[in-house]
């Protein structure tokens, strides 16, 4: 189900909690509300659907990816970006790097370490820190 997005600051930066397997309709809506704003957007993470859960979901230009719990454990290469959120107006300067390694759970609750780099890693440095209620 495709849900409203929520732009109030003070819900935004309030910090998410881990998700489960109780929270398999949570994915499905964030990827229905994703596709549904693929015009104007790339990420989204459950707290702009509403839902205080550490869930991001990723356009990677072929495919929608699902994180579950995504933890950043490794970055290298710091860069200034200048990002934009669906939840919020304009455009704002932040730090992000060029490489990361996140763990984290895919759709089907399975653990996975992967590296990122470029624009998908840097969707990525967007949406966790949404989980972690940090807001550009």
């Amino acid at each position: 189900m495709v849900r409203e997005i929520i732009h109030d600051p003070m819900f935004l930066a309030l910090k998410s909690e881990n998700a489960d397997e109780n929270d398999r309709q949570i994915i499905t809506d964030l990827l229905d509300t994703l596709r549904a704003n693929l015009d104007r957007c790339v990420g989204m993470a459950a707290n702009m659907i509403g839902v205080r859960k550490n869930i991001i979901v990723v356009h990677t230009g072929w495919n929608q990816m699902v994180m579950i719990n995504p933890k950043i454990i490794s970055k290298k290469k710091e860069y200034t970006a200048t990002e934009g959120c669906l939840s919020l107006a304009g455009e704002r300067e932040t730090k992000r790097y060029e490489e990361i390694e996140v763990i984290y759970l895919d759709e089907e609750f399975r653990t996975r370490q992967n590296k990122y780099t470029g624009w998908i890693a840097e969707i990525i440095q967007h949406e966790t820190d949404h989980c972690n209620g940090i807001l550009i």
